[in-house]
């Protein structure tokens, strides 16, 4: 049985930070719980499972989910995450982190795969799958009619085959794999944590995106981007409260 979460001590969860450029950004202010921000790009060292507190979250990143010889902490990310999800710790991949976790757990990333960059805003249409699901099924009931909900976006490697056992959640129309469950591990391949700054850094790095086209998109739909951000920072925190309240089997 799942106490409800009656105050008490926040949540720790820990963040792993590939890349300079790819912070928590708004899920800092989202996320109701003490962050323990780890540079892995500095040289931080990956935390092993047992370490990471009540909860963890694993961002995006400029590398591709096998490039160990560019980013040595790969090997030990990738480790994490198998332990964590294996393991009962409620974990979110992002992007990057999706991919690491696909591969962790026997999937596979396809790297500039043939449909090309998606960036800027994407429709993320969730699945019959999504509903009810304890992180993004109250993401997907702001879907309502519509099935999909708008969200940054801006990657050109992606998940190609979803690791055994895990249930399909989301798609869009470049990429089917937009987000994923594998036991207490979620991933999603865009960008809910993702601010319009952050978005015009990511957006003026690459020759083949329009950098106003992009803020022109999440302006316009700014309002519901956030919503759908808030709220999934907000269940995955939830998540993690209601996990840790949970009575341990004698």
């Amino acid at each position: 049985m799942t106490l409800p979460f009656s105050g008490g001590p926040r949540p720790v969860v820990t963040v792993i930070q590939s890349s300079p450029d790819v912070p928590l950004d708004r899920f800092g202010e989202w996320l109701d719980a003490d962050l323990k921000v780890v540079a892995a790009f500095a040289g931080e060292s990956v935390p092993a499972a047992g370490e990471v507190g009540d909860g963890l979250v694993v961002l995006g990143g400029h590398m591709s989910a096998y490039d160990d010889a560019t980013a040595p902490w790969l090997p030990a990310l990738r480790v994490l995450l198998a332990d964590a999800s294996a393991h009962g710790v409620p974990t979110l991949g992002i992007c990057l982190g999706a991919q690491l976790l696909a591969a962790a757990r026997g999937g596979r990333v396809q790297v500039a795969a043939p449909p090309g960059r998606e960036s800027g805003i994407v429709d993320v249409r969730w699945r019959p799958e999504a509903t009810g699901d304890a992180v993004v099924g109250d993401v997907a009931a702001l879907a309502d009619g519509r099935h999909s909900t708008p969200q940054p976006s801006m990657h050109a490697d992606a998940v190609v085959d979803l690791p055994r056992g895990a249930v399909w959640l989301a798609s869009s129309a470049m990429y089917p794999y937009q987000a994923f469950r594998i036991d207490s591990a979620w991933g999603v391949q865009f960008h809910p944590e993702a601010g319009a700054d952050t978005l015009r850094g990511w957006a003026d790095g690459h020759d083949d995106v329009d950098t106003e086209a992009v803020l022109s998109a999440y302006t316009a739909r700014q309002a519901e981007v956030e919503a759908v951000g808030r709220t999934l920072a907000e269940s995955f925190a939830a998540h993690v409260r209601a996990t840790a309240q949970e009575p341990v089997s004698a």
